[in-house]
């Protein structure tokens, strides 16, 4: 077997220096560099006015055109260019349709005075959507003690930085066209920073990068985020804590846990993936060294795995290494066929030895099981409804609808160990928390797929939560509404015929969910996709732990905050 091995080893290498051979000419060949054209919107010409100078300054010979459109770069008729645009700049709801990757974004905070009297309370409660609209809205002063009834009274003083970018995104986020006011002072983030360092009682917004200690990639003294209570609960919970630190909430913001409004995303676009392969190296390197610049012009650098996820959509060059006209000789077409059926034959062999060795029986139910599973292996009742939150409802004939949770997120969980319901008799609207589902610790909140009053619980799901996962849509029902508004409800729900395309959808956003949380070359990763087809493994978020959970939750339950 050695004897094989060794000599297989040195057939392939042979074989790739003939080739290697083959292809020095025709890289040379192809060395001179292809011209790079970039459209960008008046907004984006300084951060890339400096990545191309930078860019063609460290790459010599590389001819770049850059062209500043103030009309719709999306749609634009100049057909395949690379386009640099912002999310601000975006009114084509076709834009999901080009090819894109993030490169960077704005991120306007809310920020404090780390000194500030009610600090304790401000990062344990938070201040929600609401009470900024208020505190930015109203025509009279606000105290502390309004929002926080333990606080210490004082006036809140109001700051914002004069940028357009701050203007737009704290607008949208208090639903607010004209938040210029007596009450705000405004200036410019030196200015503006300093003022809020030298006032305990301040709140304000700016940029992130203001704020940040380049140095070691955190915030300058005295300043503190001011923590948003997205779900509006009054709490800051654990899947809102992002605010301890930068990375933390770098991360936080790429995963969706921080409001989108506030979040302006830079994209490089195109009609399709680049075909040419000056444009694709220059985009790898706007991802790599490029992201230095992004801090100096006012931006943030993307999280490391959200930059290896943007970098795994630009396609590698290839190089052709045979180019028109032109073959390989005899002689190597015959090592690397020899090589190849070589490395056959001992592949075979192992495979066979496998199989004798392992009795017929070794083979489990359970190990069957685990393989992985598809949208055929799933229980797809007609006559029901879903929503997107993976809850299913069904009106019963005496005009009571159940609702319980869909066998594709049992499928994605696993054994489900715990379940926390509401009361009888509460009254929920869509949208809202339904229940919550537990596994050792870790969970996931589920929300009402309609508006109602709960008539009935299924009590038997507090001995036996595991009814979720063996019959998700008899024994594992869980209320049994008393709707308001069915008919206005259902309008936004899927029917089973729908849910199955749908449902095909959802498996490859949770592959590409998987992919970008965890590295491809992790032993996590391995335990996760199969290699034939990507198939999921049956229960795959059974081996990970809380960080990945509440990510989940972000990207695919929390579709209605």
């Amino acid at each position: 077997m050695k004897t094989k091995v060794s000599l297989l080893v040195s057939l392939l290498i042979l074989s790739l220096c003939c080739i290697a051979d083959k292809g020095e000419d025709l890289t040379s060949k192809t060395s001179q560099k292809e011209s790079i054209r970039i459209l960008c919107s008046p907004e984006m010409y300084k951060l890339t006015s400096r990545w191309t100078s930078a860019y063609a300054s460290q790459e010599s010979g590389q001819q770049i055109e850059l062209v500043i459109n103030n009309d719709n770069l999306i749609n634009t008729e100049e057909a395949g260019l690379l386009r640099f645009i912002s999310s601000n700049d975006l009114y084509d709801h076709d834009f999901e349709k080009h090819w894109q990757i993030v490169v960077g974004r704005e991120i306007i905070v809310p920020i404090i005075n780390s000194k500030n009297p009610n600090l304790d309370l401000l990062l344990k409660h938070g201040i929600t959507t609401e009470q900024f609209a208020q505190i930015f809205n109203s025509s009279e002063a606000q105290t502390w003690e309004s929002f926080l009834p333990e606080g210490k009274s004082a006036p809140i003083h109001l700051y914002m930085v004069n940028d357009e970018t701050v203007k737009i995104g704290v607008s949208r986020f208090v639903n607010e066209i004209n938040i210029s006011r007596k009450q705000i002072k405004s200036g410019d983030h030196m200015e503006i920073i300093s003022a809020i360092q030298n006032d305990p009682n301040a709140i304000g917004f700016c940029k992130i990068a203001d704020i940040m200690d380049a140095r070691n990639q955190s915030l300058i003294d005295n300043i503190s985020l001011l923590p948003i209570d997205k779900n509006g609960n009054r709490m800051i919970d654990a899947v809102e804590n992002i605010y301890s630190d930068v990375p933390a909430f770098m991360r936080g913001v790429w995963i969706g846990k921080f409001p989108r409004t506030l979040v302006n995303k830079i994209y490089a676009a195109s009609d399709a993936r680049p075909a040419v392969d000056a444009e694709a190296a220059f985009l790898k390197w706007v991802l790599i060294d490029g992201q230095q610049i992004l801090n100096s012009t006012g931006y943030s650098l993307l999280e490391n795995s959200e930059l290896q996820s943007q970098l795994d959509k630009l396609t590698p060059v290839n190089i052709k290494l045979t180019p028109q006209n032109t073959f390989l000789s005899p002689s190597v077409i015959f090592l690397i066929t020899f090589a190849l059926l070589l490395a056959f034959s001992i592949f075979l062999t192992a495979v066979i030895r496998g199989f004798r060795n392992r009795t017929s029986d070794s083979i489990t139910e359970n190990e069957l099981n685990s393989i992985g599973f598809d949208e055929k292996k799933l229980a797809i009742p007609m006559g029901l409804y879903f929503d997107k939150t993976h809850i299913w409802a069904f009106m019963e004939k005496d005009g009571k609808v159940t609702v319980g949770m869909d066998d594709f997120l049992q499928h994605i969980t696993g054994p489900i160990t715990r379940i926390m319901l509401k009361n009888q008799g509460e009254q929920v609207k869509k949208g809202d928390i339904l229940f919550t589902i537990m596994q050792q610790g870790k969970h996931l909140h589920l929300y009402a797929p309609v508006s109602g009053t709960i008539k009935q619980i299924n009590e038997s799901l507090i001995n036996h939560a595991g009814y979720l996962n063996t019959s998700p849509f008899s024994e594992g029902w869980v209320y049994k509404l008393e709707p308001a508004g069915w008919l206005k409800d259902i309008q936004l729900l899927i029917v089973a015929g729908t849910y199955k395309n749908w449902i095909s959808h959802e498996m490859t956003r949770v592959k590409d969910f998987l992919t970008m949380t965890l590295k491809p070359e992790s032993l996590e990763y391995a335990h996760v996709v199969l290699q034939d087809g990507g198939t999921l493994k049956d229960n795959v978020l059974a081996e990970f732990g809380p960080e990945v959970w509440e990510d989940f939750q972000t990207k695919f339950l929390d579709i209605y905050k």
